[in-house]
């Protein structure tokens, strides 16, 4: 049923500089499920966070159909409440100096410095976050001292401030150093607990843990494969989404790649 869906796309194209970044595309996301979108660079997963995000816009055809939450008449300060985006441009907004517990509360705000005069209310959110996160330690440094890792799980707890419905993760562990990559993988997975559903973009087949519920191949603009992770993902479909020859195998949960001499 249509109000089982938060996001309904039909036969959706869109343009950037005359380009088709998006092409008849045809996708349903379900409230209840946490998904990757997984492709390699330049599959059209980041234009698909941009049409979610308003930052681009379908080409009108008479078949076009493009709901959010039901409604095809989207208000952009509605839909920012909602959703939450993080991705690795927001890192350059930020004042190095900014303190990590005053960060989070901005996002309540959406600006990136410290809010003067804040209420009770926010504090006691923020601190209520920074707990539920493990993110106590870390709540007085200033952003420019933490590691790379650990900015992207505050970013994350910046963007939970407001209880989105959706939470939208764009590459969260594109260059980072092994250590930080499953510091943020950990993180992640414990988000599974709060009420917030997860999109992740990735091109890394890493991310892809337990708490997913399906799985979404984007290769030259095109799903290629859609459903659970034991329907999509093995070796004809990896081979296929990234054009290599290797072995994928699932072990203790996650998943692993094997390349084949």
């Amino acid at each position: 049923m249509t109000k089982d869906y938060w996001l309904e796309a039909k036969n959706i194209t869109c343009l950037k500089n005359k380009y088709e970044v998006i092409k008849d595309l045809n996708l349903k996301l379900k409230y209840g499920e946490n998904v990757i979108l997984i492709g390699p660079n330049g599959s059209g997963k980041s234009s698909i966070i941009d049409l979610i995000n308003r930052n681009i816009y379908p080409v009108i055809k008479k078949d076009t159909v493009f709901k959010i939450f039901n409604k095809e008449l989207i208000n952009i300060w509605e839909l920012r409440k909602n959703i939450s985006t993080v991705s690795n441009d927001i890192k350059t907004r930020i004042n190095p100096r900014i303190k990590v517990f005053d960060l989070i509360i901005s996002g309540l705000y959406g600006k990136y410095c410290k809010i003067s005069d804040i209420s009770e209310v926010d504090v006691s959110l923020g601190e209520d976050l920074i707990k539920k996160m493990l993110l106590t330690n870390l709540s007085q440094k200033y952003f420019a001292h933490l590691s790379e890792g650990e900015k992207q799980i505050v970013l994350i707890a910046r963007a939970l401030i407001r209880k989105p419905k959706i939470l939208i993760l764009d590459e969260p562990i594109c260059n980072l150093d092994l250590k930080s990559k499953f510091q943020v993988i950990d993180q992640i997975n414990e988000l599974n607990n709060l009420n917030t559903k997860i999109i992740c973009i990735t091109h890394d087949i890493s991310m892809i843990t337990e708490i997913y519920h399906r799985i979404i191949f984007l290769k030259n603009r095109i799903i290629i494969a859609d459903g659970k992770q034991n329907e999509t993902i093995n070796n004809k479909n990896i081979n296929k989404l990234f054009d290599i020859n290797i072995d994928v195998i699932k072990h203790n949960g996650n998943w692993h790649i094997y390349r084949k001499n």
